[in-house]
């Protein structure tokens, strides 16, 4: 599991930081440069989901991972002229989805996306909510019609799931396929 080229991968205050954390490790041990960004309310809740030492072990600048500012609106992926054209965001709030299907940017997160959507990139969308109001179906609709991927944290269970990485692994394997990057992470279906 491979890829060349940088990958955007933001956090947002969801529940769900597990997911983030292992797509994050799967693709630096495959060679893929992350450029990381995590909200405020992202990085409390990592540290209510996997602890007090999770910020610094697994979402701080290291080998092929970048951490970026999300107050920094001048950061290169804030340019259409970035190299950055694929961006996950891993969990998604309903807040994040909102603000950028308004084209709202006022933050590197949302403006990130709203480059790679305007540059007719790969922004994928991992939302963590449940149930979905009508607003939230609405929203997600309005990006899926500007291209977006919405790809609900919604883990199957054919693969007979053991373990809470199990059920990480599955959806973190549907974003690298979105993604155009093989893995062999989970089981596949053979019917």
């Amino acid at each position: 599991m491979s890829t060349t080229d940088p990958i955007i991968v933001a956090v947002t205050g969801a529940s769900g930081s597990i997911y983030a954390k292992r797509l994050i490790e799967v693709l630096r041990a495959g060679g893929t440069h992350v450029n990381l960004i995590i909200s405020d309310a992202a990085k409390q809740v990592i540290v209510h989901e996997l602890g007090a030492d999770a910020l610094k072990e697994h979402f701080s600048n290291g080998e092929k991972l970048s951490v970026y500012d999300n107050g920094d609106i001048g950061a290169r992926m804030a340019s259409g002229t970035s190299a950055e054209k694929k961006m996950v965001v891993i969990p998604t709030s309903m807040g994040t989805i909102a603000r950028i299907a308004a084209g709202i940017s006022s933050c590197l997160i949302e403006r990130a996306a709203d480059v790679v959507i305007k540059e007719r990139g790969h922004l994928v969308l991992v939302p963590r909510e449940t149930p979905f109001s009508s607003i939230h179906l609405e929203n997600m609709l309005k990006l899926s019609h500007a291209g977006v991927t919405i790809l609900p944290a919604a883990p199957a269970f054919y693969q007979k799931p053991q373990t809470i990485d199990d059920l990480a692994y599955f959806i973190v394997t549907k974003t690298l396929d979105l993604l155009g990057i093989k893995s062999d992470l989970i089981k596949r279906w053979q019917p």
